[in-house]
């Protein structure tokens, strides 16, 4: 025999064996007389002389018991499913609060950043005037003049001012 044929005839018995096992497994009539093939047992209200077929070891004292009727339960209400126009609305709902949410975020991390900045000079600033150093200003006519102690004093004032809102 040649190598070929062995493995031909390995996947045909495999094959078969597979398809066998594929095949419906329980057989039996329902009320209606009608025959219902099914890998799964019957329901509990078929008795065990309507099963037509079962599969080996099977037993047959644990048939599935079926899904209760919407009318054997009239308080135990679930809700319907969802139609495609629900859930697309659900959708847009759950898209836009999440964009809205993304927004506020951005705002807020912007503003984080802004003051952040406004913190750093006004540090730089404060600085400046606790060093001594000369600060000019262009005044009204665009020339240069430099700050006097009293101004020199009311802007140290304004920049802890500034700097304690930075520690909050």
């Amino acid at each position: 025999m040649s190598t070929l044929f062995r493995k031909v005839v390995i996947v045909t018995l495999l094959s078969m064996g597979i398809a066998g096992a594929a095949q419906a497994q329980y057989v039996w009539l329902d009320e209606k007389g009608t025959k219902q093939f099914s890998d799964l047992p019957p329901p509990v209200s078929v008795p065990p002389s309507r099963i037509l077929k079962q599969p080996r070891g099977a037993r047959s004292l644990e048939p599935v018991a079926t899904a209760p009727s919407a009318s054997a339960s009239p308080g135990n209400e679930t809700a319907a499913p969802m139609t495609t126009a629900e859930k697309n609305a659900e959708f847009r709902k759950r898209q836009n609060e999440r964009a809205e949410k993304e927004k506020k975020a951005s705002e807020e991390a912007k503003l984080a950043s802004e003051k952040m900045k406004q913190c750093e000079r006004a540090r730089e600033y404060h600085r400046s005037l606790e060093s001594g150093e000369r600060i000019s200003r262009k005044d009204k006519d665009g020339e240069r003049s430099y700050l006097t102690d009293e101004q020199r004093a009311n802007e140290i004032r304004d920049a802890q001012r500034v700097l304690s809102e930075c520690k909050s």
